[in-house]
């Protein structure tokens, strides 16, 4: 990163007032200023901008806050450099009085992803029945190049070598992910053997690469899997790039819908065959920063996976996180193709026809788990625990949901469907949650139209699926040593049983475990290893997060309760503690 002499100039150079009020309306609010907050739904403006500190905090729901950096790189999804170059420009600092040493650190790694690039799609022409293949499987010649897809031949370090003849340091093509120092010290390129697709970042730059094995692989490891990803670099964060993003973000405005589908080759297929508003993820599950990121383009989003099993998991997950923030969500089944490739390959133009017919996401979830058509009470053989488990998962999704208004929309069609009062179904959600029973929160503005609310701790559904990973590889266990104290009470215990610390004595510790490893157990069976470790390490990284933010939600509490009491001193030591917890929260 930039020293700190450069990093603080640019900052005394901006207001960070004027700054965000380019994005934002500012009303005056004492010595600070006030808005509604960018980065989730509200009425009452919570979010805060300090003159004095130059910084912004949000008091509402999300509790984010930071510097002028930290909000650029939030509202436009920027990595640190790419938001440096901006604010560089805003302020009259030129970017080359910065140190070579520390220009290095960003600026190269674009270099050496670029030159990788152009010795991939060199490579490609170099290997006819790699491009036959791609060929076979449907792509025209013109998007093999539009999207600049190429090939890593099987050789230990060709293009180790190549970068470094080109006078590139092997330190930085580490740093790239482009290779890695073996057990005997020396360096391995990551690629070799697989056809590369690049990944660009949101602005059209190339961050990091996506490679599919060709053939049958060169040895026991690469076999493993059929994917391999870039890891992550100072450039290249997974867990925010959406796969061709850059090329599809104005059809996506225009659409005001966005079509998210598995992998590279679904959205290449899908995008040569004209539907122009797709994207994909990049080894990840979908995160709320893909979510923030699409909720500035789209009002809708679509979702396509694959038509088994694990596909069908991994739609149920990212409609349950995009309906915790709020966004419509419909899902595309697939009926008689396996992946929207094949349904380009056989059917040229039906991904459209499928997309117009695509369903609401309750709608989905009342067919998948309802499809019997179960009536209460239950009769002609159908079992009563199978129909109270199927049930609760439905009103589990339904509760998950941000908005009170479809909550109630969903109950009702579930009531119709089930043949059960919508009073009794709200009972039946109200305690879901695997043992903990959530608090009842109500509008006090709403208690006369009896509008309840039924909060999701989230912090909640990652430890479960955290704990449902350990369950299912236990070798997972061993990673979590720093992370002990940011799990919830009830998941601590049968943490501790998982590494091997104590035994599960309690009861309704031993039920919730039963349940959670039961619940999860298929869906990690269909998931390869990277894709698990890949979950697993951003599910601890959530989890932080999470712990942090109800610890934060806590301090400012504290710190409204003393300004009310006038205890200057009470409020000094929570406000010394809030901004600590903000720092570790940005680390």
């Amino acid at each position: 990163m930039p020293g700190n002499s450069t990093v603080e100039e640019i900052k005394n150079r901006l207001d960070i007032v004027e700054f965000i009020r380019s994005y934002l309306p500012l009303l005056s609010a004492g010595k600070n200023f006030k808005a509604p907050c960018p980065f989730h739904k509200e009425k009452t403006p919570s979010f805060m901008v300090s003159p004095e500190r130059q910084t912004w905090h949000c008091f509402g729901a999300c509790s984010e806050g930071g510097d002028i950096f930290k909000f650029l790189m939030k509202y436009e999804n920027l990595e640190f450099y790419e938001a440096l170059k901006i604010l560089a420009e805003k302020a009259g600092v030129e970017l080359k009085r910065i140190s070579p040493a520390d220009q290095k650190q960003f600026g190269i790694l674009y270099e050496i992803n670029e030159s990788a690039k152009d010795f991939f799609k060199t490579e490609l022409e170099r290997f006819p029945a790699v491009l036959k293949y791609l060929l076979e499987r449907g792509l025209k010649k013109e998007t093999i190049d539009e999207f600049e897809i190429g090939f890593a031949p099987n050789s230990f370090d060709i293009l180790t070598v190549k970068l470094i003849n080109a006078g590139y340091d092997v330190k930085d093509i580490e740093r790239a992910g482009l290779n890695f120092k073996s057990e005997r010290g020396s360096y391995v390129d990551r690629f070799r053997n697989r056809i590369v697709f690049p990944i660009h970042n949101h602005f059209g730059k190339i961050v990091g690469f996506s490679a599919r094995i060709f053939g049958e692989g060169v040895g026991s490891e690469q076999q493993l899997a059929k994917y391999i990803n870039s890891p992550e670099t100072p450039i290249f964060n997974k867990s925010k790039i959406l796969y061709g993003f850059y090329k599809s973000k104005t059809d996506i405005r225009e659409e005001k819908t966005a079509v998210l589908v598995e992998g590279q080759m679904d959205f290449l297929s899908v995008y040569q065959d004209g539907m122009k508003n797709v994207i994909a993820v990049s080894g990840t599950a979908l995160t709320e920063d893909h979510l923030r990121v699409l909720k500035k383009y789209a009002d809708r989003l679509i979702l396509c996976f694959d038509s088994d099993e694990a596909g069908f998991r991994a739609a149920e997950r990212a409609v349950d996180l995009a309906a915790q923030n709020d966004l419509n969500v419909k899902i595309l089944t697939m009926k008689e193709f396996k992946d929207p490739a094949e349904a380009v390959l056989k059917s040229p133009g039906r991904m459209k026809k499928l997309a117009e017919e695509a369903k609401e996401a309750m709608e989905f979830y009342f067919e998948r788990y309802l499809k019997n058509n179960f009536q209460f009470p239950v009769s002609g053989g159908i079992d009563l625990t199978e129909f109270k488990k199927n049930l609760r998962i439905v009103l589990e999704k339904i509760k998950n949901m941000a908005s009170a208004v479809e909550r109630f929309h969903w109950l009702k069609e579930l009531s119709d469907l089930v043949g059960i009062k919508e009073g009794v179904l709200t009972e039946e959600m109200e305690r879901l949650g695997f043992g903990v029973k959530p608090s009842r929160i109500i509008d006090k503005n709403a208690i006369n139209r009896q509008v309840v609310q039924f909060p999701t701790a989230r912090i909640e559904l990652i430890a479960q699926r955290l704990i449902g990973l350990m369950s299912f590889k236990n070798e997972f266990s061993s990673k979590t040593e720093n992370y002990i104290d940011y799990f919830p009470k009830d998941y601590s215990v049968i943490l501790k049983n998982l590494r091997g610390e104590s035994e599960l004595n309690d009861e309704k510790a031993a039920e919730l475990l039963n349940s959670i490893s039961l619940r999860f157990s298929l869906e990690f069976h269909n998931l390869d290893e990277e894709k698990l470790t890949a979950e697993f390490e951003e599910l601890l990284n959530q989890l932080r997060l999470e712990y942090l933010k109800e610890k934060r939600e806590t301090l400012i509490n504290l710190i409204k309760e003393a300004e009310r009491q006038n205890n200057e001193a009470k409020a000094t030591s929570a406000l010394k503690e809030f901004h600590e917890v903000s720092r570790l929260m940005m680390l």
